[in-house]
């Protein structure tokens, strides 16, 4: 018996743009908004919020889905934030054992990370549009690498130590890398090479 047709879309997703297709009340730009060349029942998995930029997986592959939305299986995401100011060794090792954040009501300890910084001559291309700088204090660039993906956890846990995220970009998921795509670009996977990326075993079929 042949495979199901499955689609598989690795896209950058820009600032600005609701991780859904379906409208919102405020008028928000959509993935609807970037014609992507896919069929209906292909959606998302996982979200990035409105202000969040980088690699959004799509499909309609429903066991790929349960895979990576299952906490129990704690796949490795990382992020490049830009933060106000430049966080100290010691906020950062406070930062890596876990803080306690409030994801929606219920307050909850982190689970254990991995955040590095990057050099001060580290540069990227400019968000469109352009963040809001305070010209007396300066910025700084770090990955952060968790397990978990709670309700704004990266802006939430930045905040506890005192560093405010002005920019979130996330970079990979696994051994799936952003790479080179511009924000808005896209790029078509085949399921062996994009589930040996993320590290999950293709189910075997039962008939």
């Amino acid at each position: 018996m042949k495979d199901p047709d499955f689609q598989y879309i690795i896209i950058n997703k820009p600032f600005g743009i609701l991780s859904q297709f379906t409208p919102d009340d405020a008028g928000n730009l959509t993935l609807k908004d970037l014609k992507l060349p896919i069929t209906n029942d292909v959606y998302p998995i996982g979200r990035l919020d409105k202000d969040s930029e980088g690699l959004l997986i799509l499909s309609n592959d429903k066991f790929l889905v349960n895979s990576l939305l299952n906490p129990k299986h704690k796949h490795k995401r990382t992020y490049l934030v830009q933060l106000e100011d430049k966080p100290e060794a010691a906020a950062l090792k406070i930062l890596e054992k876990g803080v306690q954040i409030k994801p929606k009501d219920v307050t909850i300890t982190t689970e254990p990370c991995k955040v590095i910084m990057m050099p001060d001559d580290f540069v990227i291309a400019e968000r469109n549009p352009p963040i809001r700088k305070r010209e007396n204090i300066p910025t700084s660039w770090a990955t952060i690498t968790l397990t978990e993906g709670k309700y704004h956890q990266v802006r939430k846990m930045f905040a506890v130590i005192g560093f405010p995220v002005l920019r979130l970009i996330r970079i990979a998921i696994e051994d799936l890398k952003l790479g080179d795509l511009k924000p808005g670009q896209f790029i078509s996977i085949n399921k062996f090479g994009l589930y040996r990326k993320l590290r999950i075993q293709i189910r075997a079929r039962r008939f």
